[in-house]
C-alpha cells in the first residue's frame, strides 16, 4: 500500500477495530473463514489482516493443526490483532508487504485477504506474489466490497463528506467500493490462476449504536487524515452529519444490507 489510503497508525487501528468490525468486517470474516476451512488446509496465510477479524475467525473455524500465518504492512494493526490471541494458538504474526511476500514458493495451501486487494498499490505483482506462495492445487480467497449503489454506509458517508469539501472531497471511501469483477478477473488470469468463481454475497446488519458506527467510519481509516489535511472543518460535526444520514436512511437503531464479491481461484 501507499499513500494516505494506507496510513492505518495512531488511533485508527482502535476505531476500525471497534466502530467498523462488528457491522461491516465480522459477517464477511465468518464466511471467508469457513470457506478456508472447507477446504482442510494445513498451512494458511493471511494478507492484509488488520487487526485480526478474520484471523480470529480462520483460528476458530480451521483444525488446531493447521498452522496459521497472519501479515499487514501496518504494525500498528498486527499489534492489536495479536492481542486476541492466546499463545498457543498456532498463529504466527508477521509484517509483510502483501507485493513482497517475504516467504518461499509453494509454502500455503490457501491464501486469504479480505477487503485488502483495492488498496495495493500494485495489485498485478500482489496476484503474482500470491500465486508464488500457493501450492499446486492451492486456492486464494479474498473479498472486495461491491460498488456504493449496494452499500449504502459508503456512499452517505462519501456523500456528507462531500458537502463539508465541495471543491475538494476527500476520495478515500471511493477507493475500496470501485475495484470491479473485469479487472480482477484479468489480472488473476495473467497471474496464472484458474477455476476463477465470484461470488455475492449479501448480508444484512444491525445498527445498534449508531454514534459508535459512525465514529468509525470517520476515524477508523486514513479518511481521518485526508480530512485533517484540508483542515477548516471539525471532524466531530462530519460524524453528526453521518450520524443523521445513517439514521434517515436505516433507523435509529437500524438494520443495513450490505455487499460484498468474494473471489476464489486455484493455482494449477
Amino acid at each position: 500500500m501507499s499513500g494516505d489510503s494506507a496510513a492505518f497508525s495512531g488511533d485508527i487501528p482502535h476505531h476500525y477495530d471497534a466502530g467498523l468490525g462488528p457491522v461491516i468486517f465480522a459477517g464477511y470474516a465468518a464466511d471467508i473463514a469457513r470457506r478456508a476451512a472447507e477446504l482442510q488446509p494445513s498451512h494458511v496465510l493471511e494478507t492484509a489482516a488488520g487487526t485480526g477479524i478474520v484471523t480470529r475467525s480462520l483460528r476458530d473455524a480451521l483444525p488446531a493443526t493447521t498452522q496459521l500465518t497472519c501479515t499487514d504492512l501496518q504494525a500498528p494493526m498486527l499489534e492489536l490483532a495479536r492481542r486476541k490471541f492466546h499463545a498457543d494458538e498456532r498463529v504466527d504474526f508477521q509484517p509483510a508487504d502483501a507485493t513482497a511476500l517475504p516467504f518461499g514458493d509453494a509454502a500455503f495451501d490457501v491464501v486469504v485477504c479480505q477487503f485488502g486487494v483495492m488498496f495495493y498499490p500494485d495489485k498485478d505483482r500482489a496476484y503474482r506474489e500470491v500465486w508464488r506462495v500457493l501450492t499446486c492445487g492451492g486456492r486464494y480467497l479474498f473479498s472486495v466490497w461491491d460498488l456504493h449503489r449496494h452499500n449504502g454506509f459508503a456512499r452517505i458517508t462519501h456523500d456528507a463528506i462531500a458537502r463539508f469539501f465541495p471543491d475538494d472531497p476527500p476520495q478515500f471511501m471511493k477507493i475500496p467500493f470501485s475495484y470491479g469483477f473485469d479487472a480482477i478477473k484479468e489480472s488473476l488470469i495473467d497471474a496464472g490462476f484458474s477455476d476463477i468463481s465470484a461470488t455475492v454475497v449479501q448480508l444484512t446488519r444491525e445498527l445498534p449504536d449508531l454514534d459508535l458506527f459512525a465514529r468509525g467510519l470517520v476515524y477508523g481509516s486514513p479518511l481521518i487524515d485526508q480530512v485533517r489535511a484540508r483542515g477548516g472543518v471539525d471532524a466531530e460535526e462530519i460524524r453528526a452529519a453521518i450520524v443523521r444520514d445513517l439514521a434517515q436512511e436505516f433507523g435509529n437503531p437500524g438494520i443495513m444490507p450490505i455487499q460484498a464479491l468474494v473471489f476464489s481461484a486455484t493455482k494449477k
